[in-house]
């Protein structure tokens, strides 16, 4: 059975189990379809609560389903009724049959065409048609005339046509192409021919309207009598029933593994994390360039001194001992004679200085005269 609050109207509970609307199910209460606990009713006056036991045509009242909502994108041309007197299309004609029956939420006339939301749910779709909620439905609108920026600016404060009273209206000029202009109109009122009636009060004739979104939900690449539900997540949150989920920054992330300390890259040092051992001061930038440094030029020259290297011996010893092992092989020299004398020889100093003594002695003296004035002209 329909899930049924204290004191409710019959008719309302036969409409919410889905089998027809409110206005049906008061014909079929006369009409003697209805039983409530047994009785036949004549009166669609009866409240119900959820003991009660009610019956069409003999058949228990099947449970309500959950409420649902679904996207439409209404085509020109269709109306958006249940049944039409004069058999025109309406936006029910062509769903799937084994949709459950659908109520429209808002209208929109026969010549506007975009998003229009279905639902199962009478609740549902007052609740969605309330102005208090706030929700903002945008049309494209395209209008045959010039537009005044400054009027249609004057709108968000309101306006009043042939004495109706219209709440604040965003609209905006997105293109002036010749004689026609495309506007983005956006109300959270939605009375009956709203936009078109502001546009006409403005001087504009309407050719073409077109219903991009309402509320959280837009038309977005929907086809032409596309339809598509609406994730019950989804509906409960624009509704405010469950809180968005937020998205995990942090969790669940592989962790950045640190890169090495290469003295020889680009980006230099990296700083040690806290209980690491090491400096990357200047002191050590300093001391690894010594290091490399020294690497180089030992590569270069594999015979240089290393310095601080204890195993080094010095050039005078390694000649010394050349020259003493050269000895031994040619054996002892012969003894010389007492009379001969030896030959003086000069050192390289005493050498340099008689040289200089000379080239002084060859040269003759330069004589420098006193004055500019004294010096001889040639004859």
């Amino acid at each position: 059975m329909a899930e049924i609050q204290k004191g409710e109207r019959i008719a309302k509970v036969i409409a919410r189990a889905g089998l027809c609307s409110r206005r049906d199910a008061e014909a079929w209460i006369a009409a003697g379809r209805v039983s409530l606990d047994g009785r036949v009713l004549d009166s669609p006056a009866a409240v119900v609560t959820a003991e009660s036991h009610i019956e069409v045509d003999g058949t228990p009242l099947p449970a309500a389903e959950p409420a649902r909502l679904w996207r439409y994108h209404k085509p020109r041309g269709e109306l958006t009724t249940a049944r039409d007197p004069q058999g025109r299309t309406t936006v029910f004609d062509r769903l799937p049959p084994e949709l459950p029956r659908l109520q429209a939420v808002g209208r929109l006339d026969i010549n506007s065409e975009g998003l229009l939301l279905m639902t199962n749910d009478g609740a549902l779709k007052r609740q969605l048609e309330l102005p208090a909620n706030g929700w903002l439905r945008r049309y494209r609108v395209r209008v045959h005339g010039r537009v005044n920026t400054a009027r249609l600016a004057a709108l968000a404060k309101g306006v009043t046509v042939e004495g109706v009273n219209y709440g604040p209206v965003e609209a905006s000029l997105d293109q002036q192409t010749g004689a026609n202009a495309w506007l983005t109109v956006g109300l959270r009122e939605g009375k009956n021919r709203e936009v078109r009636k502001i546009c006409a009060h403005l001087g504009l004739a309407v050719n073409r309207l077109i219903r991009v979104s309402y509320g959280p939900f837009a038309l977005g690449k929907l086809p032409n009598r596309g339809l598509e539900e609406i994730p019950d997540q989804r509906l409960r949150q624009a509704l405010g029933l469950e809180k968005k989920e937020k998205k995990k920054h942090g969790k669940g992330f592989a962790k950045a593994k640190p890169k090495p300390n290469r003295p020889g890259s680009r980006r230099g040092f990296k700083k040690p994390e806290h209980g690491e051992s090491g400096d990357s001061g200047p002191k050590s930038r300093g001391a690894a360039t010594k290091k490399t440094a020294s690497k180089k030029t030992a590569a270069k020259n594999p015979g240089a001194k290393k310095v601080g290297s204890p195993k080094v011996r010095s050039k005078k010893r390694t000649v010394g001992k050349a020259a003493a092992k050269g000895a031994a092989r040619r054996g002892p020299a012969p003894a010389k004679s007492q009379s001969a004398k030896p030959t003086p020889t000069k050192s390289k100093s005493a050498k340099s200085k008689s040289a200089r003594s000379k080239s002084a002695k060859s040269k003759p003296a330069r004589t420098r005269s006193k004055s500019h004035a004294n010096r001889r002209r040639p004859s």
